[in-house]
């Protein structure tokens, strides 16, 4: 009898348990951001699992408001640079690039034009560099670290790549 009763306050408890899980803590995400799915979402650029939270980025925009995910700044800059020729809509205004804050766990989002990038933080691909929302001494601009990030593809993405990867400063982008 007591197994019976157990059994049916189970069948009972399940649904609300599923109800329940659903309402924890999702991430905070600025607003128009698609949720990142931690180890299931997969970077367009390198097709690695994005999991570690202090170097994804996403840019979200297009015709259909597409949302493209990216494990490393370095893959993100790099992928920007080569389809922002071929899409226009890339540069448009209402296009939104976001980059997560080294500062952060995942939980505090950069606008990835106008962040701070500090080299020399071992990122998921190798490209290194951290984004930072305060300029720091030896921080890059987006387009410098971009500049630098585009001289490393493909190299960073090809499994088993034994190519070196020197850390890259403020004065070696300006050469």
């Amino acid at each position: 009898m007591r197994r019976r009763t157990l059994l049916a306050q189970g069948l009972v408890l399940s649904p609300l348990a599923t109800l329940l899980a659903g309402c924890g803590d999702q991430g905070t995400w600025p607003e128009g951001m698609l949720p990142f799915k931690w180890d299931r979402d997969v970077c367009l650029r390198c097709g690695m699992a994005i999991s570690d939270r202090r170097f994804p980025a996403q840019i979200r925009g297009g015709p259909k408001n597409t949302a493209f995910k990216f494990d490393d700044i370095g893959c993100a800059a790099t992928w920007y640079d080569d389809k922002r020729k071929e899409h226009p809509w890339m540069t448009d205004a209402s296009t939104r690039f976001w980059v997560a804050d080294f500062a952060g766990k995942g939980d505090k989002w950069l606008n990835a034009l106008s962040a701070h990038f500090l080299s020399g933080k071992t990122s998921p691909m190798g490209y290194n560099y951290a984004a930072m929302s305060e300029a720091q001494p030896a921080t890059l601009n987006f387009d410098a670290m971009s500049k630098i990030t585009a001289s490393m593809w493909p190299a960073n993405c090809l499994p088993g790549s034994t190519v070196d990867r020197p850390i890259f400063s403020a004065a070696s982008a300006a050469k």
